[in-house]
Parts: structure tokens; sequence; C-alpha cells
């Protein structure tokens, strides 16, 4: 019976990562194809690499997503770890159920919804759509993701320790800043992950609050695959693939470092 029960395990298992990284291996394989047809093999080649890279409009496209998502995620980590300390940290303030409401409700509602209601507040603003817009749009969408992952830090933190730094003479902001932050710096960095993967990702929010000059990738990839999959596209997949595995892996590294001294 134990055995029975641990081969169905491995089956399971196995049928559950060739579901979910099947799809990816053979976008990888396939952006090294030779044909431009995306489905027939054609040889191995790393032409479509060097056409990728002379999309300007392609280019000009990632650069906007990476600097939107630099930028989002930095923003939304300032003011995801305050509302985290905020929440954990005060149990009582006027306003705190408000409060706590509207920072998880992103959580649960529909990027539909969140995206047509910014697009009428920047309409009624008379705010023009663009870059900044977008990034307002993605700190609302994120900042509640970076809360949940600091706050659940946060509730296992050693109080003492900061207390300590408070009994020593140290402010209530340098007992943060120098103790409390360092502490939970690794779940910081992991809500910035997240943040910015997540704004790496979207399409329905940027969609609703993007304007022309200010096309982010997923956009872009929208917009070309209404006139066929390229085998760019597999190759600018890949390679987008190939930089969340390293910074996925550099986040490992940095949050086991400490540990390790």
């Amino acid at each position: 019976m134990t055995g029975s029960l641990t081969r169905f395990n491995i089956v399971s298992l196995v049928l559950g990562f060739a579901f979910l990284y099947l799809p990816i291996v053979l976008l990888v394989v396939f952006s090294f194809n030779e044909s431009r047809l995306v489905t027939v093999w054609g040889g191995f080649s790393t032409r479509w690499y060097g056409e990728l890279f002379r999309n300007q409009q392609m280019l000009d496209a990632a650069w906007v997503t990476v600097r939107i998502g630099f930028v989002s995620a930095t923003v939304a980590t300032v003011f995801g770890t305050l509302a985290a300390v905020a929440l954990v940290r005060f149990h009582r303030f006027p306003g705190r159920m408000l409060f706590t409401g509207m920072v998880y409700a992103p959580l649960v509602m529909p990027e539909v919804i969140t995206g047509l209601s910014l697009l009428l507040l920047f309409v009624s603003l008379d705010m023009d759509r663009g870059f900044w817009t977008i990034i307002i749009a993605h700190v609302t969408l994120t900042m509640c993701f970076v809360t949940v992952v600091v706050q659940s830090r946060l509730l296992t933190f050693d109080r003492s320790l900061e207390e300590a730094a408070l009994d020593l003479g140290a402010t209530p902001l340098r007992a943060f800043v120098f103790v409390t932050l360092p502490l939970i710096a690794p779940a910081v960095a992991a809500g910035w992950m997240l943040a910015f993967t997540l704004s790496l990702d979207d399409f329905v929010i940027s969609f609703f609050t993007s304007g022309p000059s200010s096309v982010t990738l997923p956009l872009y990839i929208y917009g070309s695959l209404r006139r066929g999959i390229t085998p760019e596209i597999h190759a600018l997949s890949t390679i987008v693939f190939l930089v969340t595995v390293l910074l996925v892996l550099a986040l490992q590294l940095a949050t086991r470092a400490p540990r390790e001294d």
C-alpha cells in the first residue's frame, strides 16, 4: 500500500511539473528554430535573437516595462512596508477597519474593475494616460502583496531586539532603521521582487491606463499576436524567463546568506 502511494505521488508530481514547465521548455526550444513557422522545426539557429535585438519597437516596449516595474515596485515596497508596520504595531487607531479593507481590496478585486476604475479616475482628473498613470495603477495593484509578505515577517519578529535598542537610547526611528529593517530585509526584498514581477506581467490594468507613448511589453506582444505569432516572441519570452529565474536565484542567495553567517 505504501509503495503504491509512493508511486502515485511520484507520477502525480511528474505530471504536475510537466503540465507547468513543458510549455516553457517547448517555447525555449523553438526560440532556436531556423524556420519562420513557429510549430515546424527547421534546424538550430540563433537568428531570431538577432532579429529581436534589431526590433527597435520591441526594445522600446521592454525598456518602458522595466522602468515601470522598477519604479512601481520600489514605491509599492515603501508604502507596503509602512502599511504592514501600521497593521502589526498599531492594533487600534481610528479607521483601522477601513484602512485594512482598502489595503487588501486589490487582492480579491478583479483587475478589469481596478483598471476601469483607475481609468475613470484619470479621465475625471484630466490626466494624460502614460508612464506615470501606469505606475500609479501598478502601485495600487502590487502594494497589497508587499504588505502581506512583510506583515507575515513582522508577526514573527522578536520585539525584544527593538526594545533593547530603545533602552540603549535609540529613537524609535533609529531602532526601526538599524534593527528592525535589516532583520526583515529578506521579506522586504521578496515583496519587491513579487511587485516587480507582477508589474512586468500585468496586461489588463496597463491596457486601461496606458497611452500611445507608453506601450508596455505585454501590450506590444498582444498587438503582435493579433498579426500572428513570430519566432521573435519566442526569443523574447525565453530571455524574460531566464532573467526571472536569475532574479529568483539571486533572491534565494540573498535571503540565505545571513542565516549561514
